[in-house]
């Protein structure tokens, strides 16, 4: 059926199911018009009694039939004697079950409640209720209250119930006055909320719009939502113009807040290549730690070894191949250097390098690990290498602490790991954050070389790191050039390498691994990209469709990843009896479906077939869901070897991955790949996206779309700028102030 929109209330008769981490909850309702009904949302301590007016959509679940999605929820607490003595028997305050509840009823009635919050020690008249008891079950009652307040509040601004869970577990059951006190606080990035929205609450509660608390509020959001951009810092001039823009004040005014929060030591200012670059006082402290740590790095080269040429001539007797000049110097180099940089394109030699370097460091005697940022890229240089290698995350020791909102790694400079050499692959995607987490966790002497691709698209989040290394000119830095006779036989290859130097990739049809299908229409696009996927492909090239990865550089038209995900799913994975279904919004889930998680989320907890369990999923990781649970509240998803189960409300962190942005495919290598090349925004039609998506095809490679879009994305080395103050540290040798 239809959804279809309604407004009910009633009295909470029983819970089906609740997750007291995030609030989603089931639960019967008795209705004022004397039906029973199902609700699902996000309804944090729900209890029996309770008296809710529910608005949102009816909604029918193939096995458990009509049920509301809650959108909003207004919560009342039970009146009656009866209501009270249902609310208190079903366990919803602790310490209260259904004999003390009986008891508390008795004594006070109606006024049960208003005693339990504001006249806790009237309880001690009662046998059996201690002083330290009766402010117990009073502390375990107020937070209750404080949600529902909390809720009610957020309510009134459009905001989601599941907020209250975060609030709640920050704050306390002071939760609802913080917020009211300062709306401000919900642009924190662990809340998420947009600086819009919590201005519009304060300013409707009353605040000025050149309040000093507004203005401060607005200069963090901007710096906040530009290291999104991947910005480390930002220009004072260009962060009080963007501030003064959105709040429709003069720059003076954003002046004097930005002078504020350098004093309170909440921005840092500092000039940076005759710029006045304005940090978050955290980014600051990631940037200083970096250029401090990998300048003290430098100066740690060890001797290179009396023995270093007889290890290296066994290593290549052993493994059958002969270094070019500039392998060698790559592995020698990595024998002396504290800290090492290689990088090249497809086909130079990259891998050889690497499996050389592990041999030589361990032919010395150093323990060495290997680490990625993702656990695609992690899982192919262990192949590579023969030997395990792990994600950086999983390496240091990830843990998340919800009330913080933060993520900590149990390896640090107190507890550094335990080797001698870390090798990390896939470099071009590792953020500032996270390359300072990195060096905290290595102990001096320990030898670090990073390997990548310096031409790929930079990383998601701030800075530039391994772009700014290799051009800081301070660090021993190997740059294969050379593409190799095998590599050299690849289409793919030699259409990458001519991509990067700016010129057009052959559009021919036919070239072995590379071909170039010409289609104007992006309609025209997409239904060819459906025929190739779901018949040419398997029927003429034995390539199943799971090992085809379909690209688009937008997300967005006929030819983006929104679209070609509805008509790949209706075509790879069509509905079929017994083949369960799950509705989240505009997204249809469906058993056998690929997905792709779209955030990292710490406290997903998963499973492997060996028993072993862990938490966090992260943005990127690609999986198949393998069941929907009868009662359509969880969805389980295989990502490799990981078995992990969503609920409802967790579900928005998931999308269709039959398609996926050449953004979220990096790190990636897929057997087969297609690439959508329809034209698109302007930022997104430039050489680095194109050559991005080239060099993640393995054995095959597809071009389909406009040859114009991919003549102009070939020719446009526009790479966005990103301020950062990495790379003239480093030269500078500059230290914090």
């Amino acid at each position: 059926m239809a959804a279809e929109r309604c407004t009910v209330d009633g009295t909470v008769n029983s819970l089906i199911f609740q997750n007291e981490d995030n609030g989603y909850t089931v639960l019967r309702l008795d209705t004022t018009d004397g039906e029973q009904i199902t609700v699902v949302g996000c309804i944090p301590c729900a209890a029996p009694g309770e008296e809710l007016i529910i608005t949102g959509e009816w909604k029918h679940h193939p096995t458990h039939g009509v049920q509301i999605q809650a959108e909003t929820v207004e919560r009342y607490m039970p009146r009656s004697e009866s209501g009270i003595l249902n609310y208190l028997s079903s366990g919803a305050v602790k310490g209260v079950g259904p004999a003390t509840a009986q008891l508390l009823v008795q004594r006070f009635g109606e006024e049960t409640l208003d005693v339990l919050e504001l006249e806790p020690e009237r309880m001690t008249l009662l046998k059996g209720i201690t002083a330290r008891k009766a402010q117990e079950i009073a502390a375990s009652f107020r937070a209750q209250a404080g949600m529902r307040r909390l809720m009610e509040f957020l309510a009134e601004s459009g905001l989601s119930a599941a907020l209250a869970v975060k609030l709640c577990k920050r704050f306390g059951d002071q939760a609802s006055e913080a917020v009211r006190a300062n709306p401000y606080l919900l642009c924190d990035e662990f809340f998420g909320v947009s600086f819009a929205a919590a201005d519009q609450i304060a300013l409707s509660g009353g605040a000025e719009a050149d309040s000093d608390a507004r203005v401060e509020a607005a200069v963090l959001f901007t710096l906040r939502h530009n290291c999104g951009n991947g910005h480390v810092f930002l220009p004072r001039p260009k962060l009080t113009a963007a501030t003064a823009a959105m709040l429709d004040l003069s720059e003076d005014c954003v002046e004097r807040a930005v002078d504020s929060l350098i004093e309170t030591g909440k921005l840092v200012e500092e000039t940076v290549a005759n710029v006045q670059a304005c940090y978050l006082a955290g980014m600051y402290e990631d940037e200083v730690f970096v250029s401090r740590r990998i300048g003290q790095m430098c100066e740690e080269d060890a001797d290179q070894g009396r023995n270093v040429e007889a290890i290296l001539e066994e290593i290549q007797a052993r493994q059958g191949i002969v270094y070019a000049p500039e392998q060698r110097q790559a592995v020698e180099t990595a024998a002396y250097s504290g800290v090492f940089l290689l990088t090249g394109g497809p086909g130079t030699g990259k891998t050889t390098c690497v499996r050389g370097i592990v041999a030589l460091l361990e032919r010395m005697g150093l323990r060495v690990e290997l680490a990625a940022p993702t656990g695609r890229a992690a899982k192919r240089l262990g192949e590579a290498c023969g030997r395990e290698a792990q994600t950086i995350h999983r390496m240091l020791g990830m843990s998340y602490n919800e009330t913080l909102g933060e993520v900590a790694f149990a390896k640090n400079e107190k507890e550094p790991l335990d080797t001698d050499a870390v090798i990390v692959d896939e470099m071009s995607m590792v953020d500032l954050n996270l390359m300072r987490s990195l060096l905290a966790a290595l102990r001096p002497m320990c030898r670090l070389i990073l390997v990548g691709d310096a031409d790929q698209l930079p990383s998601v989040g701030p800075g530039n790191v391994f772009s700014d290394l290799i051009r800081s000119r301070r660090l021993h830095v190997v740059e294969l050039t050379e593409i190799f006779r095998q590599a050299r036989r690849s289409a793919i290859v030699r259409n990458a390498h001519a991509v990067n130097a700016g010129e057009t990739p052959v559009l021919t049809p036919n070239q072995g691994d590379y071909f170039f299908l010409r289609r104007r229409m992006p309609e025209q696009v997409a239904q060819t990209i459906v025929e190739l996927c779901q018949v040419r492909l398997p029927r003429n090239m034995g390539i199943d469709p799971g090992q085809i990865q379909v690209l688009s550089p937008t997300r967005r038209g006929a030819a983006g990843t929104a679209a070609l995900n509805r008509v790949l799913q209706a075509a790879l994975n069509p509905a079929a009896p017994g083949k369960r279904e799950k509705i989240c919004g505009d997204l249809l889930l469906r058993q056998g479906d690929r997905v792709m998680q779209i955030k990292n989320d710490y406290d997903i907890i998963w499973q492997k077939e060996d028993g072993a369990v862990g938490t966090g999923v992260f943005n990127g990781d690609v999986g198949t869901i393998t069941e929907i649970d009868p009662s359509g509240e969880l969805v389980t998803v295989l990502f490799d070897d990981r078995m992990a189960t969503y609920t409802t409300e967790m579900l928005p962190e998931l999308e269709l991955a039959y398609a996926v942005t050449v953004h979220k495919a990096q790190g990636s290598e897929y057997k087969a790949v297609i690439l959508a090349a329809a034209p698109c925004a302007p930022t997104l039609m430039v050489r680095n996206v194109l050559y991005t998506a080239i060099t993640r095809a393995k054995d095959l490679l597809i071009l389909v779309g406009d040859d114009q879009a991919i003549v102009q994305m070939a020719a446009t080395d526009r790479r966005s700028r990103r301020y950062s103050g990495l790379k003239v540290r480093l030269r500078e040798g500059r230290r914090a102030r």
